[in-house]
């Protein structure tokens, strides 16, 4: 792959204006004309960070973090900016900006390899054509400030290490898809395979499509030389070697007879066979997978082996309990992360789709706590947080932030698979793919797209009877059939009850299986059978938000009122963005409601119909609530957008939605008298 380098350079030196390399030994050039720099390595690690700062940074920031207390960091400083002003400013254009406390780069018209990779993640590598992804893998001239290395500056250090890390896992993911886009068996081809398995050297999918392309070529003796090779290899990292030999046998079986170059044939897709014949469950089965590796002690940090690894521990631990993905267990992530594998090394050794990271640090008064989560073969970081804390107690600080970690990661991953599964065509769709297809139509409340819902967690169970996900989404669907009067109540009732059912014999360990049963119960009058469930299915995932949601649903109506609030309030905190977020909203109304706390009734009523996809039974309840607290105006315009929908809406239909106590049902029953909707 030698071209790579001279590529970059022919590339560099043809582009008009300004142009900076950072992926290798960092050049500049204008108009094609090397720019010569001082020989200062703290100056060349402030030109890459600034490069690389989405927004202005701090003088105090930039003096932390390249200067170990010398006589006058703030005048070294200032010097370096002034060569850099030298080298960069142009006469009408002022590229290093200062303001305040605070420095910037602007990079507006200039040409940075790092910036230009960076963006192209961002966008999304698999949805870029071959000939986009040629001229990203010819950015990747060597790695990241190549020889560049500072000493007594911890900080850069670790800064610079993670952006090593960042753009090899960038080259990598773009190498991978271009594998999946040229002709196999040509030449290209392999010099792309070479460099991929040169970069990932533990990458199973890197070694299948290298043993396809050789058999493609018709060179079996030559695949088992690599896969002899690799055996060894493996077992001197004690990974399963397994599933490489298995998808070697399946390879050679479907080129049984080829002739050398008979079989040039289309590309094969990332997702498709051979690279799948690594995968380790069936296609048609396979869920998202994630890894969260140790969390890092930043310099500073006085807790190693304590916070970050208890903090790493417990977020794996409520991630499995929620069981909506493959989790890798602690043992594997921390057995490699002994071994200083970079994260996302480590996530492709593993085979994973997502992969969590997260650093420690402890300053004075606080904790800082940062995480990100990156899809393995995009290298796109999907989610970023930074938590901060008071040391008060070591212990709130798991509760609390690693309670924020698990929703948003979950949140995330569901977003992003949900997303992929709409771009599929519905008939190539696997279990998993169709159950999340499923979620978008059912969480958009309409009666046909609920059917929609129906059918596609349906596919689901076809292809995987023992999904208990997909049971408790059809449950769902069956309950807002009921529900909402969309079918016969007592009819899908029983279906949601019997899906239910299902759901539980599949996993009982499940809290989505707990979940849908509660509520099913609750439709069946079976109030105390259903704050069982509910609280089985928290029990099992404290992390729940929808299991927390549905115990302020039901104690919102004729349990307890203030129950209600506060677990209405936890579920918003673990999920703040839920599609469901107008019944949490909804279901704190109701409790104000019972509790004589009319206006705060009313305003959570109307936070819960300003949703988006609120649908008529919330505008009900704000149309109640609002009576209540003698806004009677608002209240008619609510019950005025009911009756265009439902022209004979009436207070029993209210009522006999919910399962109020007989306070409640009077208490409503007056709020609808108030504006005509008894």
């Amino acid at each position: 792959m030698e071209t790579y380098v001279e590529s970059t350079r022919s590339r560099l030196n043809d582009r008009v204006g300004l142009s900076v390399r950072l992926l290798g030994q960092l050049t500049i050039a204008r108009d094609g004309v090397p720019v010569t720099l001082p020989s200062s390595r703290k100056l060349r690690a402030l030109l890459a960070y600034l490069a690389l700062a989405p927004h202005p940074v701090s003088r105090s920031r930039l003096c932390e973090l390249l200067w170990d207390v010398p006589n006058d960091p703030r005048g070294e400083l200032r010097w370096c900016l002034s060569k850099l002003r030298a080298a960069l400013d142009e006469p009408a254009l002022r590229r290093i900006e200062t303001e305040g406390d605070t420095v910037a780069l602007r990079l507006g018209g200039a040409n940075v390899d790092a910036v230009e990779a960076a963006a192209a993640v961002a966008e999304g590598i698999e949805t870029l054509g071959l000939d986009r992804l040629r001229t990203l893998a010819q950015l990747f001239a060597g790695d990241f400030l190549d020889g560049l290395e500072l000493d007594r500056s911890p900080h850069f250090g670790s800064w610079l290490t993670a952006q090593r890390r960042r753009f090899s896992a960038c080259q990598v993911a773009v190498l991978e898809h271009i594998i999946g886009l040229v002709p196999q068996g040509a030449d290209e081809a392999g010099a792309y395979i070479d460099k991929w398995l040169e970069l990932a050297p533990f990458d199973g999918r890197a070694h299948v499509a290298l043993l396809e392309n050789l058999a493609r070529r018709g060179q079996i003796g030559a695949g088992e030389e690599h896969l002899a090779t690799a055996a060894e290899l493996f077992h001197s990292e004690e990974l399963d070697f397994t599933p490489l030999r298995e998808a070697w046998q399946e390879i050679r079986a479907r080129h049984a007879g080829a002739t050398p170059c008979a079989r040039s044939g289309p590309s094969f897709p990332i997702s498709d066979s051979p690279i799948a014949a690594i995968e380790s469950e069936p296609a048609a089965t396979r869920r998202a997978s994630l890894a969260v590796m140790p969390f890092a002690e930043r310099p500073g940090g006085g807790f190693r082996g304590g916070l970050a690894d208890g903090l790493t521990h417990d977020i794996i631990t409520r991630l499995a309990k929620l069981r909506d993905f493959f989790v890798i267990a602690r043992g594997s992530v921390f057995a490699l992360a002994e071994k200083d594998i970079a994260p996302e090394d480590a996530g492709r050794r593993l085979n994973v789709d997502y992969v969590a990271t997260g650093s420690v640090r402890a300053l004075p008064g606080r904790f800082v706590i940062s995480v990100e989560l990156a899809e393995v073969r995009t290298a796109r970081i999907v989610w970023a947080e930074t938590f901060e804390h008071k040391p008060d107690d070591i212990f709130i600080v798991i509760e609390d932030i690693g309670n924020s970690i698990v929703s948003s990661i979950a949140a995330e991953i569901a977003t992003v698979e949900r997303n992929r599964a709409l771009l599929k065509a519905p008939n190539s769709l696997n279990a998993w793919e169709a159950y999340h297809r499923g979620l978008w139509h059912m969480y958009r409340f309409t009666r046909q797209e609920n059917e929609l819902a129906q059918h596609f967690f349906g596919e689901a169970l076809k292809l995987d009877p023992t999904f208990a996900r997909a049971y408790a989404g059809m449950s769902f669907t069956h309950w807002q059939n009921a529900f909402q009067r969309w079918g016969d109540r007592d009819r899908e009732t029983a279906l949601a009850f019997e899906s239910a059912g299902q759901s539980l014999l599949v996993d009982d360990r499940n809290p989505a299986a707990h979940w849908a049963m509660g509520r099913a119960l609750w439709l069946r009058g079976e109030q105390d059978g259903a704050l069982l469930e509910l609280a089985s299915a928290v029990d099992l995932s404290p992390n729940f938000a929808l299991g927390h949601y549905a115990l302020s649903f039901v104690h919102s109506q004729s349990g307890d009122p203030r129950s209600a609030i506060g677990s209405s309030d936890h579920s918003r905190h673990l999920s703040p963005f839920d599609p469901l977020l107008f019944g949490m909203m909804g279901a704190r109304a109701m409790a104000h409601a019972r509790l004589g706390e009319f206006e705060a009734a009313a305003e959570w009523a109307l936070k819960a119909a300003a949703r988006p996809n609120a649908h008529v039974i919330i505008l009900a309840i704000a149309a109640h609530c609002l009576a209540l607290a003698g806004r009677q105006d608002e209240a008619r315009s609510f019950a005025n957008a009911i009756r265009n929908t439902l022209p004979n809406y009436r207070a029993d239909d209210f009522i006999a939605t919910f399962r109020f106590d007989r306070d409640g049902e009077t208490l409503f029953r007056k709020g609808a008298k108030l504006i005509g909707l008894n």
